[in-house]
């Protein structure tokens, strides 16, 4: 893994809440998201509040549900990813983006849904970073893929609230490959973690 020695990966469970509660902010990021996006179908979602959104992603945390990991720089949290098995992500089961092939079998396959990068936190690598602390975090836990749906920005700058799915370059370079485009601008790619046999 080519992490930077200066960056500390910290799990997010309910002891180190603290440190995710400490990266979004008093608002959750996004208009009150708190990472609850995936998680929550359209209509759940828009019914609640960022109060609400952050009161159900903690609950899973404290229920044992993995959720994702935090990038700390000098003890500062910076940055974001969820990663989890793909079941957890409810959003995914309608997703045209996410859509498994027919008759694909889920088991076994993690998701990582979206990154978050501060600011201060922007030009240093964090969301490689992350992702291949995802990838390592989801072999540990059983996954036998990973996958991914990010976005291929062709060069082109980007804003960085469209990049909330991860970059195309950056999965590239943790070694997930291209399954097939979805749409213009999407890739789902997938990272196997060794065939049985």
């Amino acid at each position: 893994m080519s992490q930077d020695p200066a960056v500390e990966i910290v799990e997010i469970t309910t002891a180190a809440w603290p440190v995710f509660e400490q990266l979004f902010g008093p608002g959750g990021v996004q208009g009150g998201c708190w990472c609850s996006w995936f998680r929550m179908n359209s209509r759940d979602y828009a019914a609640a509040g960022g109060a609400a959104r952050k009161d159900l992603v903690r609950g899973l945390v404290a229920a044992g549900e993995p959720f994702g990991l935090v990038a700390k720089v000098d003890g500062e949290p910076l940055g974001w990813v969820s990663v989890a098995p793909r079941h957890c992500h409810v959003r995914l089961q309608r997703s045209s983006v996410a859509r498994l092939a027919p008759g694909e079998d889920a088991a076994g396959l993690w998701t990582v849904a979206c990154f978050y990068v501060d600011r201060r936190g922007r030009g240093r690598g964090l969301g490689l970073s992350l992702l291949e602390a995802a990838v390592q975090y989801a072999q540990r836990n059983g996954a036998a893929a990973a996958e991914g749906y990010p976005v291929d920005t062709a060069g082109e700058r980007t804003p960085p609230q469209d990049l909330y799915y991860g970059t195309l370059g950056t999965f590239l370079a943790a070694g997930f490959v291209p399954i097939e485009r979805r749409g213009t601008r999407r890739v789902l790619v997938r990272k196997e973690f060794g065939a049985p046999g």
